[in-house]
């Protein structure tokens, strides 16, 4: 070999070196401008010693391999690193795309511009980095923690709840199993504080508004639970539910309500104490009902975003895999109760509605915890409906997705979702309470004839540009407005509603994240008098939790099929669907409404 050809070997090698190095670590925007300048320099004396380099030949486009027009210029790939997309990565069907945190390179979180306190909410991560494997499953014949509800619950059960509690707060700030440090986990996780993995590191993770929802949520209520149960002497001690969605549990509980608890947090809302009624359709402008209506609304409410929501991209949220935006699709609990909960609960007169009404700080009222408890004993529900509903077990990015967590013995934990997805192998079961809900199928407000003769009403106005009624997008939503929305199926057959679900799919942009954002939907309704929670026009309700100060983007799905039986409009071509804005005039927008089916 001439010594001019083991120049050229020895070039190609460290370019080789370097462009593994782009792939595996995180590069500041200084050091890729240095290669990048090195690499046209390599890219020169390779054109004049072969005589066909040209800038002409560089592209914007992503390119990750190395085929020969790359070595004319090996890091143009890299020129638009932030616009690398998962298709040009990810080209074998077999490649893992589950969704992990690089949790070492851990920054600051994303905060409303008026967030009434700045926290640092990452870990504390142990130098050197040790990192173990999940494998605490519960033994074949132990017996297994019982989660009951509250209001069926004693003083002495409560009190282990309040000294558990007392105990977290009392540890140094720098102990994991502090209670801020435990509050913080939820803040790092849902406002943007962690990282995606190479080569998507400009991507943050959130894990709302995605299928990450319920599961990370469980392992976060799994080592709280077993945290405090460590610090108070008794491993078989379960976090208890507040069951909201039963008639007994609708008000906070008692126990929350005493200021000389550790239970007791000062940003509530104080018109919602005991016995106060929660509005499960909660908003800040909400008109004050009798208990009894409250009640009944939030039984057919509870019908509607559970019963209804028979997919599992209505009920759980959309993918979300290793590369994509985060935030892809909300799930119908998510929305509300779990969202108008949040809010119902946090201080009205804050601007974000702390704590409880927003993610970073959510965390830090107790009442967060049995609040959760009931979302994970509803996503169990949820499953065994039907004879049983098909979640995303499935699909092997779901199952692979990691999350992290300190265990009640100092040690940092990775878990995934595969190994959730039986409580009982986690050592937990919940205690049952009847579910009125089940039964509170809502019935239509006004005849098929006078729907009809309002929807012809409507249809007919529709090409008046003076009218409410609109077909361009994307919409504003800055004031009450109906959509003619085609059906691509009509008169299915009960064989085709079994296999498929009639979705309502509405593509949400420029939302305003820092702010508080609610408007609900209506099918086939009278827009002038829009029907309550309780009948079956209205079909459902965005709500927004403020936690950021950008602009997103998400989708929201809403299940109709047993709703087109309930109006007998199964045979029309298409619905009049009305957006109806409550909080947040004109911070949303609506991107485009259409019809999908979905495979159950």
């Amino acid at each position: 070999m001439s010594p001019f050809s083991r120049v050229l070997s020895t070039f190609f090698a460290l370019i080789i070196v370097l462009f593994f190095l782009i792939n595996t670590t995180t590069i500041s925007s200084s050091l890729f401008t240095k290669i990048n300048a090195f690499s046209h320099f390599l890219a020169t004396f390779h054109g004049k010693n072969n005589h066909h380099y040209s800038s002409n030949d560089q592209t914007d486009q992503p390119n990750l391999s190395l085929r020969r027009s790359t070595w004319r210029n090996p890091f143009i790939a890299f020129k638009g690193i932030n616009d690398i997309s998962p298709s040009s990565v990810f080209t074998k069907k077999n490649i893992s795309r589950a969704i992990s945190p690089d949790i070492a390179k851990c920054g600051p979180v994303e905060l409303p511009p008026n967030a009434i306190t700045l926290p640092y909410c990452c870990p504390i991560l142990p130098s050197p980095l040790k990192i173990i494997d999940f494998k605490e499953f519960a033994k074949p014949n132990a017996p297994l923690r019982v989660r009951k509800p509250i209001h069926l619950l004693d003083d002495e059960y409560m009190a282990k709840l309040e000294k558990g509690i007392a105990i977290m707060k009392s540890l140094p700030e720098n102990d994991p199993r502090n209670y801020i440090q435990q509050a913080k986990v939820h803040c790092v996780y849902c406002n943007g504080g962690y990282p995606q993995k190479p080569p998507f590191q400009n991507l943050k993770i959130d894990i709302h508004r995605s299928w990450l929802f319920y599961p990370f949520h469980r392992w976060y209520i799994y080592f709280f639970e077993r945290i405090l149960g460590n610090l108070i002497g008794d491993p078989n001690f379960a976090v208890p539910y507040w069951s909201w969605d039963s008639i007994e549990g609708m008000q906070m509980p008692k126990y929350f309500a005493n200021p000389n608890s550790s239970l007791y947090h000062h940003l509530r809302d104080p018109r919602h104490l005991p016995p106060y009624i929660v509005d499960l359709n909660y908003h800040v402008n909400a008109e004050s009902t009798t208990q009894d209506q409250q009640v009944k609304y939030n039984l057919a409410f509870m019908y509607k975003q559970m019963v209804l929501a028979d997919t599992k991209e209505v009920f759980m949220g959309g993918v979300y895999r290793h590369g994509d935006q985060a935030q892809p699709a909300i799930g119908s609990v998510e929305l509300a109760p779990h969202n108008t909960v949040h809010k119902w609960v946090g201080r009205a007169d804050l601007p974000s509605q702390e704590d409880m009404g927003t993610f970073y700080t959510a965390a830090r009222d107790p009442i967060f915890y049995p609040h959760h408890s009931n979302l994970d004993r509803l996503w169990g529900i949820w499953t065994s409906l039907d004879g049983g509903r098909k979640d995303y077990r499935d699909d092997q990015d779901w199952l692979d997705s990691e999350f992290f967590f300190y265990d009640e013995n100092l040690n940092l934990v990775r878990v995934n979702i595969r190994d959730s997805l039986d409580t009982k192998k986690l050592g937990y079961v919940y205690e049952e309470v009847e579910l009125p809900w089940l039964n509170a199928s809502p019935k239509p407000s006004r005849s098929k004839l006078q729907r009809q003769e309002k929807k012809a009403s409507l249809l007919a106005s529709s090409q008046d540009p003076m009218t409410t009624t609109i077909t361009k997008f994307p919409l504003v939503l800055d004031s009450k407005v109906s959509v003619v929305v085609n059906r691509p199926k009509k008169l299915r057959s009960k064989l085709e509603k079994e296999r498929e679900e009639e979705v309502l799919v509405m593509e949400i942009v420029d939302l305003h994240s820092d702010k508080d954002v609610k408007f609900d939907v209506h099918v086939d309704d009278d827009e002038e008098m829009l029907s309550g929670p309780d009948k079956a026009e209205f079909v459902g309700t965005f709500t927004s939790v403020p936690h950021g100060s950008h602009k997103s983007k998400t989708k929201y799905l809403v299940a109709i099929s047993k709703v087109l039986e309930i109006l007998e409009a199964e045979e029309d071509e298409n619905i009049v669907v009305t957006l109806a804005p409550i909080v947040g005039k004109g911070l949303v927008s609506i991107g485009s409404i259409m019809v999908e089916y979905i495979p159950k």
